[in-house]
């Protein structure tokens, strides 16, 4: 199954400019968002759990994949769409061992060395950064765009970049065959998570038009 990646919403309630998550991931598909992945460090297994469920009767409902962060148990009890893992945990050849073939299996990476073994271990696609300074992830190692070039042509999965991605920046990477933005805080915590989102899709979208030209 083929998926879009072009506007990919990474979930953090500190930051969330409305009263609810589901309604900020309500707005957020509005706009244009294509995915959503809920990360929830801080809550208990229970309240993420509930969170999850709730999250995806809407993404459901707008027939939005819904990825898991870090828990692949709460993934594979909600039945979302895949998990999301990173660096530091149970390595991606295992979590596909577990989930099995049909299930999304993203991996953070920050190296080519980490992408290429991200393809090797079964991911099916990446999350490459952070490109810039983020609030959201303090100690991110840092992605230069050579960097980025590398891993581009070193995988032949998709890549969506992250790390402090808003409007100013959202049109420089489609030129280099980047298949989506993955955002938070230029999203979620705008006071208008409708607008907001659609104005990063048209930002990145609008860059292949003009690189045509």
């Amino acid at each position: 199954m083929n998926f879009d990646y072009t506007l990919y919403l990474v979930t953090d309630r500190r930051l969330m400019s409305c009263d609810t998550l589901t309604k900020a991931v309500e707005q957020a598909i509005l706009g244009g968002c294509t995915m959503v992945q809920l990360r929830e460090k801080e809550l208990s297994t229970l309240d993420f759990y509930k969170q999850a469920i709730a999250v995806k009767r809407i993404t459901d409902n707008y027939h939005i994949p819904l990825i898991i962060n870090d828990r692949v148990d709460i993934a594979m009890a909600v039945q979302a769409a895949g998990v999301h893992i990173g660096q530091k945990d149970i390595p991606a050849s295992v979590i596909r061992k577990v989930i099995g073939k049909n299930m999304l299996l993203g991996v953070s990476a920050s190296t080519t060395e980490e992408a290429i073994q991200a393809q090797q271990d079964g991911a099916d696609y990446l999350g490459v950064g952070a490109m810039f300074p983020t609030g959201t992830k303090t100690d991110a190692d840092f992605v230069s765009m050579k960097e980025l070039h590398k891993i581009r042509a070193s995988i032949s999965l998709p890549i969506v970049v992250i790390g402090g991605i808003n409007k100013e920046n959202a049109g420089c990477f489609k030129s280099m065959d980047i298949d989506g933005l993955a955002v938070v805080s230029a999203i979620i915590a705008q006071p208008d998570i409708k607008a907001a989102a659609a104005e990063l899709k048209e930002l990145f979208c609008r860059k292949e038009i003009k690189d045509g030209v």
